[in-house]
């Protein structure tokens, strides 16, 4: 099943060099403000690193919000992201809206400041095996990887809500949701949002 490709407008925006379209992405980066809106991939995810690096170069103080509306996708790559996002010296504030699953809940719950919208929602679960064919000791290799990831994702995550790894790891056995009100019970969000 093939990605939908992301439509995003353009607005106007009038200067001394009169009325141009200006990409919707380059005005939310203009305020500091970045999407995280689709799977995570290294294409994808290059894109956010080079985002929050740049503004962190503008203004190392000042803070950079993330908003937040993604299936997750690659470890890999959402750890790539999660690196640049502990390094940068710039406050992070993530805002959920809509659901953040997977990798990029991760992500939602390393913000400084962690929003929930109303009726948004997270999801939390172990990562998955790539489908592969392979030997025996191929595979072997591949699920002592993925469960040297789960201990890391389960770390990261104990880190950022407060709960034990083995809190969390009971949680991410299966798909485990979370509602707006109860991801800010579980320590996975601060509160929810009231305007923007």
């Amino acid at each position: 099943m093939s990605q939908q490709p992301v439509i995003k407008p353009d607005v106007l925006h009038e200067s001394s060099m009169g009325i141009q379209l200006v990409p919707i992405t380059d005005e939310l980066l203009s305020r500091r403000e970045v999407m995280l809106d689709r799977e995570i991939d290294g294409g994808f995810a290059s894109s956010l690193c080079s985002q929050l690096i740049y503004l962190a170069r503008e203004d190392p103080d000042k803070e950079i919000t993330v908003w937040v509306d993604s299936p997750g996708g690659s470890v890999a790559s959402g750890l790539a992201v999660y690196d640049v996002m502990r390094l940068i010296s710039c406050p992070i504030r993530t805002v959920c809206m809509g659901t953040a699953a997977s990798m990029a809940a991760v992500l939602f719950a390393a913000g400084n400041t962690r929003l929930m919208m109303p009726h948004s929602r997270v999801m939390i679960h172990d990562p998955r095996i790539p489908s592969t064919g392979g030997t025996a000791l191929e595979l072997d290799a591949i699920a002592q990887d993925i469960m040297r990831t789960r201990q890391a994702m389960a770390s990261i995550l104990a880190e950022h809500t407060g709960k034990t790894v083995d809190e969390i790891l009971e949680k991410t056995k299966s798909d485990t949701f979370f509602s707006a009100e109860e991801a800010i019970e579980f320590g996975l969000a601060d509160s929810i949002m009231e305007g923007v």
